[in-house]
């Protein structure tokens, strides 16, 4: 494999990803280990949503944002992982300007409209605890169409926006990308024109998509916390708290993840912990929720193994 730079004066067309590793004997290894993680998230998810679609309990608007976010997670691990894969088994690991940027697009549309949904759901929890008597009317079924539209139309709008502001830089030097997909702090660190303005943007993107939503979410809480310690029986504060702790879990890993992974702009080499971040970001995130999700809420188990024994029935 030529992981060569162009020559002087090119204009670079393609790109080289490095992936997890250069070894021969654990790439047929990682290949089964990421293989396998990916049916597990693909399946433990639409498990999930056939759950909440099947089970009539389950028609209530946390369900509905948790199926929506279990779709992202599909979406999310789509995006990066079946390309590594294919890297894996072929000494080809070249991937074409174009499908790079597409990468890029979609990972960011996704994580985005990531970020705003899980703000949703914490202002759910803060209706449904703090606000109990005009849950129904301040989160009907129009509402909620509404903030998943406004969710995806936000993320979409900043996806696009970084996306033609790549576009804008130059790549005429080394081609070789030390992570297994493409993102922006790879890509700003081999453009061989300024990308100031395009860190800016991230910048502002970072504030906008990041800290507002984690500032929103805190407070929800904030006031959920508040709710339930003012709840006399203990019995009344477990049930509470354990329709938000599955929440910020998930909360935890996805801000964890995502705010060390963008705060390494000015890092020059991309190290394995970089490619650790995106493993965490990509894989382990989208496949945890479900299990997260499920682990401590009867309601899901339950139709989960209701469906589950319905198709054995009838089988």
């Amino acid at each position: 494999m030529d992981l060569g730079a162009p020559g002087n004066g090119s204009v670079v067309i393609e790109f080289v990803l490095l992936g997890l590793t250069e070894a021969p004997a654990l790439q047929p290894i990682l290949f089964g280990i990421f293989l396998l993680a990916y049916i597990i998230t693909v399946g433990g998810n639409f498990s999930i949503l056939a759950a909440i679609l099947i089970e009539p309990k389950l028609h209530t608007p946390m369900y509905f944002f948790l199926g929506n976010l279990s779709l992202l997670d599909v979406g999310c691990i789509t995006v990066t992982v079946p390309a590594m894969l294919k890297h894996l088994l072929s000494s080809d690991r070249r991937i074409p300007y174009r499908l790079c940027l597409s990468q890029l697009f979609f990972f960011h549309l996704l994580a985005g409209t990531d970020c705003f949904l899980l703000t949703v759901m914490a202002y759910d929890r803060y209706l449904a605890i703090c606000q109990p008597l005009t849950y129904s009317t301040r989160m009907g079924w129009g509402i909620q169409r509404t903030m998943v539209a406004m969710s995806c139309v936000f993320s979409f709008c900043n996806a696009l926006t970084q996306t033609v502001a790549l576009s804008t830089l130059q790549f005429c030097g080394p081609n070789v990308i030390n992570h297994f997909y493409c993102d922006l702090p790879q890509l700003f660190q081999l453009s061989c024109s300024s990308t100031q303005l395009n860190e800016k943007l991230l910048f502002v993107a970072a504030a906008f998509m990041g800290v507002a939503p984690l500032v929103l979410i805190t407070v929800s809480y904030a006031h959920v916390v508040a709710a339930v310690l003012r709840i006399r029986s203990a019995e009344g504060r477990n049930k509470a708290f354990s329709t938000c702790s599955s929440h910020l879990t998930v909360v935890g890993i996805f801000y964890g993840t995502g705010v060390f992974s963008y705060m390494r702009l000015d890092s020059v080499d991309a190290s394995d912990k970089d490619k650790g971040i995106g493993i965490l970001n990509t894989v382990i995130s989208p496949m945890l929720n479900p299990l997260i999700y499920s682990l401590r809420n009867p309601d899901v188990q339950g139709a989960l193994r209701r469906a589950l024994m319905g198709r054995w029935s009838s089988t």
